[in-house]
């Protein structure tokens, strides 16, 4: 087996999995501005098991975004044998990961994300069906605790598992994504995993990520929501944690990478890109004056001239 995440220089700094965000595009876009890992979005196992070829497309990626991980989730360990089985033969990441953090409603229902990590007996299955059927390095996405289910019960139980790395969001299930980050909870947790521990949850801006990375004593920060519109997030981390500080990004350059990123999605996935590109595009200008104004515009843009036309016709102080 080849370990990537033993290789990777300390602190590392990765682009956290995000359902309907993570795709191609935005995650090559994250790699060159930093970012060391990047984070698939999440996997069906039930689609992988069945009928993978919609979640194999989605999944796909270029050399440049290596070190590549897929994040799979479910709740069937069957489901996630076959998944992992066909994901390293078919795709050939650098690593996969298993989804144990997710507060969305209708994962929970299906026992899968946060609801598996409180389900330890499920939980093990699921683990071991995935190394047993890859060669590639597996790690895990948990929260610091679900339902009665505490992140050190969770490790201890799995503590002869072969698990690589590790990203804790430090917040409950009940907390969803609000609330303050568990630093404690999460310092505590790192006693209990011996392999690549990331701190996750949190990190808005380039300040918050570096305060999570050091109030945790992780070797890294999974940035999930602080780089929608901010992919230079990975950058700015960097910048500040050598002691350096650099200013806000110009309107102008946000522009260029926001046109770049919708550019790369057109011709990736055609005007399906565009349209999933409209999120983005409105994440981008949240910093520019008029925002709201500008934000309704570029939710109905259905081409690149749109795009264009409506960044050119931005009136900048």
């Amino acid at each position: 087996m080849i370990n990537f995440w033993e290789k990777l220089e300390r602190p590392i700094f990765a682009l956290a999995p995000l359902s309907g965000v993570t795709d191609s595009a935005f995650r090559r876009i994250c790699r060159e501005f930093g970012a060391d890992v990047v984070y698939s979005e999440l996997a069906s196992t039930t689609a992988l098991a069945h009928n993978p070829r919609l979640t194999l497309a989605m999944l796909r990626f270029d050399e440049s975004e290596r070190p590549y991980v897929v994040q799979l989730f479910g709740s069937n360990p069957e489901y996630f044998a076959k998944s992992a089985k066909l994901v390293t033969e078919v795709l050939q990441p650098d690593g996969i990961d298993i989804n144990f953090g997710c507060p969305v409603a209708k994962v929970i229902r299906q026992g899968a994300g946060a609801a598996l990590m409180a389900n330890l007996p499920q939980a093990r299955e699921v683990i071991s069906a995935v190394i047993d059927n890859t060669h590639l390095p597996v790690s895990i996405k948990t929260r610091i605790k679900a339902k009665d289910v505490e992140i050190a019960d969770f490790l201890e139980y799995m503590t002869d598992l072969d698990i690589k790395a590790l990203m804790l969001h430090g917040r409950t299930l009940t907390q969803r994504f609000s609330g303050p980050n568990d630093f404690k909870g999460t310092r505590e947790a790192r006693r209990h995993f011996p392999g690549v521990f990331l701190a996750n949850g949190g990190a808005n801006n380039a300040a918050n990520g570096i305060e999570l990375l050091q109030q945790t004593g992780a070797d890294g920060v999974g940035v999930g929501r602080g780089a929608l519109g901010r992919p230079w997030i990975f950058r700015e981390m960097k910048a500040l944690l050598n002691g350096g500080r650099k200013g806000p990004i110009a309107a102008t350059d946000i522009f260029r990478v926001a046109l770049r990123h919708a550019k790369m999605a057109e011709e990736l996935k055609g005007r399906r890109g565009i349209l999933e590109m409209r999120k983005h595009l409105c994440w981008y200008i949240q910093s520019i004056p008029d925002a709201g104004k500008i934000r309704q515009k570029l939710a109905g843009v259905n081409n690149l001239e749109n795009i264009q036309e409506i960044l050119d016709s931005i009136e900048l102080p």
